[in-house]
């Protein structure tokens, strides 16, 4: 193969005692992003397969394209609902590349400042380059309204890749995830550009409510603000990605088939989420349907994409059911009880984040405790 031998050809430069060898770290990562690795444990049990981190990765990054294209196309028609003059008569495709044109800015800038900051720190550390991005770069824009200002995306992605991943010694040691903790610096240092009952969405110099925003404010008897099949397909405003269920269920799909994410999981957050909504709708908290909350605003792609982090999330078996379950019950709870966080999943999954560890600690413990039980009674 024409690449692979120009590859072998260069790798003496980048190597030790090469001309570049400072940017060893930098040629590895393009390296092993192209092929898989030729490298295997030497000692110990572990599992040898041609499947790395990085492909893995980019499973979940094909995974997010539906919800991505979506986002995309859906950005141009709720422009074209409010009236944006350029796009009066326009089909489906120029709806499309409106949104293109929007969202592709934010999608460069969350990839160049994340990977440049990664690629600074493992040329410091003499480290390979962490395959995390990969997901996190995509993320990121996916969960920002398309109006975010590009400086303040640039801001969040460099807080979520220093604070969030390096400061705990990169991928697979952080304590949070990369993309909400992005989020969440956007949502609490620029409120006004991330939530409220103003943020732009569609057009330049035209707000609106976003769907949370009017499902807080509805009175019963009142006509839902977005039928059950505009919430389901997601023809309503909302950030990039976190609009169509359809979307994200394709991509649950995609990532449950190939074993990439933990379906207790997902299943559990769903069933959390459904429960406590059943709940404030009985007690009299809420004038909607309970499963209005799975399909509004970002629960699905949370429980999808956020949630399973494996990082993040759960290792237990035990723990993931009660980590999920945890987490979509949180965000609805947070949602009904208070205003000012109308979302309620960014939230929850962080909160969530910070206990699993704690959750997996009680799961073994337990697991040991009647072990030793049971050892007891034999003897």
């Amino acid at each position: 193969m024409g690449l692979r031998k120009f590859v072998d050809k260069i790798k003496p430069t980048f190597s030790e005692g090469g001309k570049l060898s400072f940017l060893h770290s930098t040629f590895e990562g393009f390296e092993t992003f192209l092929f898989v690795p030729n490298t295997t444990t030497a000692k110990g049990a572990h599992i040898r397969d041609c499947n790395d981190i990085k492909r893995v990765m980019i499973v979940v990054v094909l995974a997010l394209i539906p919800t991505m294209l979506f986002g995309m196309y859906n950005v141009g028609y709720q422009a074209q609902l409010s009236g944006c003059p350029e796009l009066a008569d326009a089909g489906v495709m120029a709806l499309f590349w409106y949104g293109f044109l929007k969202v592709l800015p934010t999608i460069i800038v969350s990839y160049v400042v994340g990977l440049g900051i990664e690629f600074t720190f493992a040329q410091k550390r003499k480290h390979e380059i962490n395959e995390g991005f990969l997901v996190t770069g995509l993320l990121i824009p996916l969960v920002m309204p398309v109006s975010t200002p590009l400086w303040i995306v640039a801001l969040s992605t460099a807080f979520a890749v220093i604070i969030g991943k390096e400061v705990f010694g990169g991928t697979g040691m952080n304590v949070f995830n990369p993309a909400l903790l992005a989020r969440a610096f956007a949502f609490f240092a620029y409120t006004p550009q991330m939530s409220g009952e103003k943020v732009w969405y569609t057009v330049d110099g035209q707000t609106g409510a976003t769907a949370l925003e009017q499902l807080s404010t509805y009175e019963a008897g009142a006509e839902l603000p977005y039928s059950l099949s505009d919430a389901f397909f997601g023809f309503m405003p909302g950030s990039v990605g976190e609009t169509s269920t359809c979307a994200i269920l394709i991509g649950a799909a995609i990532l449950l088939f190939t074993g990439v994410a933990s379906w207790r999981i997902m299943l559990s957050v769903f069933v959390g989420g459904l429960a406590f909504g059943y709940l404030f709708d009985v007690a009299g908290m809420t004038e909607f349907p309970a499963y209005y909350h799975l399909l509004v605003g970002g629960f699905a792609f949370g429980a999808v994409f956020m949630a399973t982090d494996p990082v993040t999330s759960a290792q237990t078996n035990t723990g993931k059911w009660i980590y999920g379950f945890m987490v979509g019950a949180l965000a609805i709870l947070i949602r009904v009880v208070n205003p000012a966080y109308p979302e309620g999943m960014m939230l929850s999954i962080l909160f969530m984040n910070a206990l699993a560890p704690l959750i997996d600690y009680f799961v073994v413990e337990r697991n040991i405790a009647r072990r030793k039980k049971l050892i007891k009674n034999v003897k």
